[in-house]
C-alpha cells in the first residue's frame, strides 16, 4: 500500500521531491505518479502493463493494477499481475498555504483615478466580473483613488495588466522591489508593482481640447461632451453633432481635463425646442451621430423660473430627448469660474452661455424602485467609489445608453420581473438581461483607511 498527497484547494498531486502536478481521475498523469512511487521495487523486473481499476471517488482509494516480467534460467519468462492500492491523503501546496495566508502576495496592480466621479471604476468592475479577471486574485483592497488587485505570481498581474490596457484608455508603469537574496545559488525574490493610471474623463464630462488636437480629430470644436468612456474615449461636439474617439494612446500624448465637476451641473428648464433641419457643414468635417438630433433651444434655470422670461439659447445635441417643460442638467459657462488653459485661449465668442449635457427623467427613488434588474459586485464591499449616489448614477446612465451597456452583463432582480413604462424614462429591455446566478465570489474586499 502506497500514499498519494493532494492538495485539496487545487486538486494537484505531490510529485517528489517538490512538484505538484495536476492529474484527473484515471489519467496518464496519475498513473505516472502512482508509478513513481514503486520505482525502487520495479527496478529488477519489467513492467509490462499498468492500468486503473475502478474505485469510489470519495472512498480516498486508488488501485493500479500492474504486470510484470522477469527472466529466469534456461530463458523462460515468468509473468505476474498485482494490485498496488494508494491511500490520498491531503496536503496543502505551499502556493495554496500562501493564498490561505490572505496576507501574502508576489505581485500588485494599483489602479489609480483621479477624478471626482467613479463612474468608469463601476464600468471596470462589471468588464472584470464578465470576463472572471477576478478569480486569480489573492486579495482586493480598497484605496482613496482606486482599487488594489494582489496575485501570487507575476505572470497573474501581467495578464491582469493586459486586460485593463484593452478594456480601458489607461497606462502604467511598473517597478520592483527585491525581498531576498540566495548568494550560493545567486537566486533573487521580487515582488513586483504595476501602477495603472486611469484617465480622469468620465461620462458626462465637459472637457476643453487644445486646439492642436481638436484639428487632428477631424476639426473639432474645442468644447466637447463626453458620451462614453471604454476602450477608448468618446466625444461628441453638441453643436455640429460630429464625434470622435480618442485612443489612450492619442489621450496621454495630448492629455485634456473636464472642466468642471458633476456638481457644477444646474438644472435648467426647456421653454421652446426648434429642431436644426440642415445643420452647416465644414471642410474636413468626421463622422456625425445618427442617434443625437441637433435642435436649438431656449432655456431658464429651475431656480429662476417665474421670476423673469430673458431665456438663454442654446444649441444642443438633445433634440431627440428634449420637449418643452423638460428638464435637463447643464453648465452655466457665462456665470462659472473655470480654470482651463485651453479655455483661456478660446475666444469668448466661440463660447456658449450654456452647455446642456443630458436630460433629468422621472423621480429618482420611483425609477429606482420599479427598476427591475441588477449587476453583480466585486465581494461584499463593492466597488471602490464613494457613496450610492455614484452607483445610482450609473445604473441611470447604463439604462439610458445602449452602447455603454453592451460589454455588461445585467441580470434579471426576482423571479417575475415588473415592467417599467418605457415612455416615462429609458429602461432595460427583457432581451438584454441574463438569468440570476448564485455567483460566490472567492477574493475578500478589504477596505485600508489611508
Amino acid at each position: 500500500m502506497g500514499n498519494l498527497l493532494q492538495c485539496k484547494n487545487c486538486v494537484r498531486y505531490l510529485s517528489p521531491p517538490t512538484a505538484w502536478i495536476p492529474a484527473k481521475p484515471e489519467s496518464r498523469e496519475l498513473l505516472a505518479i502512482c508509478l513513481k512511487r514503486i520505482k525502487t521495487a520495479l527496478q529488477r523486473v519489467r513492467l509490462v502493463d499498468a492500468s486503473f481499476i475502478w474505485t469510489e471517488p470519495h472512498s480516498k482509494r486508488v488501485k493500479v493494477k500492474i504486470t510484470i516480467q522477469k527472466e529466469v534460467d534456461g530463458g523462460t519468462f515468468l509473468e505476474q499481475t498485482f494490485v498496488v492500492e494508494y491511500v490520498i491523503h491531503n496536503h496543502m501546496c505551499q502556493e495554496c498555504h500562501r493564498v490561505e495566508a490572505k496576507d501574502y502576495w508576489n505581485s500588485s496592480v494599483q489602479v489609480r483615478q483621479k477624478s471626482g466621479h467613479k463612474k468608469t471604476f463601476y464600468y471596470l468592475e462589471q468588464v472584470i466580473l464578465k470576463h472572471k479577471m477576478h478569480q486569480n486574485t489573492t486579495k482586493i483592497s480598497k484605496k482613496p483613488y482606486g482599487l488594489d488587485f494582489y496575485y501570487s505570481s507575476k505572470q497573474d498581474a501581467r495578464k491582469f495588466t493586459d486586460f485593463l490596457m484593452s478594456a480601458l484608455p489607461c497606462r502604467y508603469q511598473s517597478s520592483q522591489k527585491l525581498i531576498s537574496h540566495d548568494t550560493h545559488s545567486n537566486t533573487f525574490n521580487y515582488k513586483t508593482s504595476f501602477s495603472v493610471e486611469l484617465p480622469p474623463v468620465c461620462k458626462d464630462d465637459i472637457v476643453c481640447l487644445p486646439k492642436k488636437l481638436s484639428q487632428q480629430l477631424g476639426n473639432l470644436g474645442q468644447l466637447l461632451i463626453c458620451v462614453r468612456v471604454t476602450n477608448c474615449i468618446h466625444l461628441i461636439d453638441f453643436r455640429t453633432l460630429q464625434t470622435a474617439e480618442v485612443s489612450g494612446g492619442l489621450y496621454w500624448r495630448h492629455p485634456f481635463h473636464a472642466i468642471c465637476s458633476p456638481k457644477n451641473l444646474v438644472e435648467f428648464t426647456i421653454m421652446e425646442v426648434d429642431i436644426v433641419s440642415k445643420p452647416s457643414f465644414k471642410s474636413g468635417q468626421g463622422s456625425l451621430s445618427n442617434r443625437h438630433v441637433l435642435s436649438d433651444c431656449w432655456v431658464i434655470k429651475s431656480s429662476e423660473l417665474g421670476m423673469h422670461e430673458d431665456y438663454v439659447h442654446v444649441r444642443t445635441h438633445l433634440g431627440h430627448l428634449l420637449k418643452p417643460g423638460d428638464a435637463a442638467l447643464g453648465l452655466d459657462l457665462k456665470n462659472s469660474n473655470v480654470n482651463n488653459d485651453a479655455l483661456d485661449h478660446m475666444k469668448e465668442s466661440n463660447l456658449p452661455d450654456v452647455i446642456l449635457v443630458k436630460k433629468v427623467f422621472a423621480d429618482r427613488q420611483r425609477r429606482r424602485r420599479r427598476r427591475n434588474w441588477k449587476l453583480q459586485r466585486l465581494g461584499a464591499g463593492g466597488s471602490s467609489v464613494s457613496g450610492d449616489e455614484d452607483y445610482t448614477e450609473f445604473l441611470e446612465d447604463l439604462e439610458e445608453d445602449k452602447e455603454f451597456r453592451k460589454n455588461i452583463d445585467i441580470y434579471i432582480d426576482g423571479d417575475q420581473p415588473s415592467t417599467a413604462d418605457e415612455t416615462e424614462y429609458p429602461s432595460v429591455s427583457l432581451q438584454e438581461m441574463l438569468q440570476d446566478l448564485s455567483i460566490k465570489d472567492d477574493v475578500e474586499m478589504v477596505d485600508e483607511e489611508t
